[in-house]
């Protein structure tokens, strides 16, 4: 029980990488405030996560003994996003861990040239800037206590270029940038801020996550072929888990991290170390 006590909000909380540590936490005995815009986004051209899922989500950490509150919150808007951390504020008392996942894979698949403005805003608004509100809301809390583990979901093109993706990998290389400057701003108030840079996860239809596919979308790869293509880079010949990004945000979260800010940890199989 590594969490036992402590509030975590968790965006992006329907499916994928967001259910996958919202379960890990709850064995883990965390109380949760689950966060999704439980609705589709104009321009990102999949299926976002729904209300239902989101509802599935916290069914599966309320089974495991949690007290969870699940809220439909978009990221971009500040007046949702205050108002579902002053909720949780007056629910729990307290928000220990601020977990920063909410993100978009697309728009994307095509030459920077070739992005128009509302693509490139959208992208940045919801991967990077729906990162900074949530901080920004989250953060007086965490001063005041004196403690508090702010986690943010990057990725590998956080450190890394990909061809056809420029959106995407500026807002994750920004969110490195963000994480190493809100580590400097908190640090004398024991408020520790660190990244996650996840490789190629596995879509694991447990948690029903499709980042994965949705990335070979864009770049045309048929369906039946992505997971072969993906794991041609891979150094340890396996794709990543979803458990395992869980894993090291629970270590991140929890007190035995207690001196870790300002990080970046990727969970690559190897990838970045070419």
């Amino acid at each position: 029980m590594l969490l036992e006590g402590k509030t975590v909000v968790i965006t992006g909380a329907a499916r994928g990488l967001g259910r996958e540590c919202a379960v890990r936490f709850a064995d883990e005995g965390a109380d949760l405030v689950l966060l999704d815009i439980a609705d589709d986004l104009e321009g990102v051209g999949y299926p976002l996560g729904s209300r239902s899922q989101l509802d599935h989500t916290a069914e599966l950490c309320e089974q495991r003994g949690s007290a969870v509150v699940a809220a439909a919150v978009d990221v971009r808007e500040t007046a949702q996003v205050e108002t579902a951390v002053k909720e949780a504020l007056a629910r729990f008392r307290t928000v220990d861990v601020l977990v920063n996942n909410a993100g978009i894979a697309a728009p994307s698949g095509v030459v920077l040239h070739e992005i128009s403005e509302p693509d490139w805003s959208l992208m940045l608004d919801v991967d990077l800037s729906g990162a900074w509100r949530m901080i920004k809301a989250v953060a007086p809390a965490m001063v005041e206590q004196k403690s508090g583990s702010i986690i943010n979901i990057s990725s590998t093109a956080g450190l890394v270029g990909y061809r056809n993706f420029s959106g995407y990998v500026t807002a994750k290389h920004g969110l490195i940038g963000l994480t190493k400057a809100a580590a400097l701003d908190y640090a004398p108030h024991r408020v520790r801020v660190n990244a996650l840079c996840p490789g190629s996860v596995r879509d694991n239809p447990l948690v029903e996550g499709r980042m994965l596919v949705e990335i070979a979308r864009s770049l045309d790869v048929p369906t039946g072929e992505y997971e072969d293509l993906f794991l041609r880079d891979q150094p340890m010949n396996a794709l990543i888990e979803s458990s395992d990004i869980a894993g090291a945000a629970t270590w991140l979260a929890g007190d035995d991290s207690r001196q870790v800010t300002g990080s970046v940890i990727t969970v690559d199989g190897g990838f970045t170390s070419r």
